[in-house]
């Protein structure tokens, strides 16, 4: 039974992950590219954010991270499976949607602060473990 609770969790970390991504590439695509009704649906986004949103669907959907209960943000993940080319384009949506997405969606976006504030804590106590050996 704990089997199905496990998955079930796993499912909702990817899905909440897979949402989030979704409305920053939305925003990204409103603003930046000019496409009117992108945050209506991703269905309206320009061709080169869906195909940004199809590539990121399909690594957050394979993460085996998530799997083993130790999925973190992609920035701070030890294996990049990004290809460079859509790595630096993740990055630009990230680095325009971040900031705005207080105005879109405070809770997500208080929420995806407080999990980076806690990953940085955690990779600097690593960091410093390692400085001590």
């Amino acid at each position: 039974m704990s089997v199905k609770i496990e998955s079930q969790e796993i499912k909702s970390k990817r899905d909440d992950e897979e949402k989030t991504v979704t409305i920053m590439i939305q925003l990204y695509c409103r603003k930046v590219h000019k496409s009117p009704r992108a945050m209506k649906s991703p269905v309206f986004l320009c061709n080169e954010c869906k195909e940004l949103l199809s590539y990121v669907s399909k690594k957050v959907q394979n993460c085996p991270y998530t799997a083993k209960g130790t999925k973190t943000f992609c920035s701070f993940c030890p294996t990049h499976c990004y290809s460079p080319q859509y790595r630096e384009k993740i990055r630009q949506v990230m680095r325009f949607s971040g900031p705005r997405m207080l105005f879109y969606h405070p809770v997500k976006a208080v929420k995806h602060l407080k999990l980076t504030l806690k990953e940085k804590k955690k990779a600097k106590l690593v960091e410093e473990g390692k400085k001590e050996k």
